[in-house]
């Protein structure tokens, strides 16, 4: 059976989860912890749940994988037009240097919103559907891939 984080803390499988009702769910889990699934004991596991579902894109990578979703392994596709737009945006960064980097760093955030954005709106699609459609899975995929190559392109670019 594969890792669920959402079963850990006892959480509806969704993408849009606070902080806030991760937190109560850990906390009312660590008050009265379940038996552990890996045998480190419970607090590991929910410990690792938590931290998985309160970084979003981790949250994104689980519940896709949970529902039947292509891992990043799978697949590596991008939006269309993605690489070419990032490109250009690597070029600008370069050529600009370290003065734009207040700039950059919020082209960053708002890139990185409008994919949560988006992710969301596809998973959102997805609510009630028995058996959600493989082109929107790897809709879900194109996006988190997308969402992964900003974050390492700014890591590299000494960004966020």
């Amino acid at each position: 059976m594969p890792w669920d984080p959402f079963s850990v803390l006892g959480l509806k499988r969704v993408f849009d989860l606070s902080s806030a009702e991760i937190e109560r769910a850990y906390l009312a889990r660590v008050a009265s912890p379940p038996a552990a699934a890996d045998g480190d004991g419970p607090g590991a596991d929910l410990n690792r749940a938590r931290r998985e579902l309160k970084d979003p894109e981790s949250r994104a990578n689980a519940l896709l994988g949970l529902l039947g979703g292509p891992a990043k392994e799978q697949d590596r596709s991008l939006p269309d037009g993605f690489l070419m737009e990032m490109m250009a945006v690597r070029e600008r960064m370069e050529s600009e240097g370290e003065p734009a980097r207040t700039g950059w760093e919020e082209w960053g955030e708002a890139r990185r919103e409008e994919l949560r954005s988006a992710t969301a709106d596809l998973f959102r699609q997805l609510d009630g559907a028995p058996s959600p459609a493989t082109d929107r899975l790897r809709a879900i995929r194109r996006q988190l891939n997308a969402w992964r190559y900003i974050e390492r392109m700014l890591e590299q670019t000494g960004g966020l």
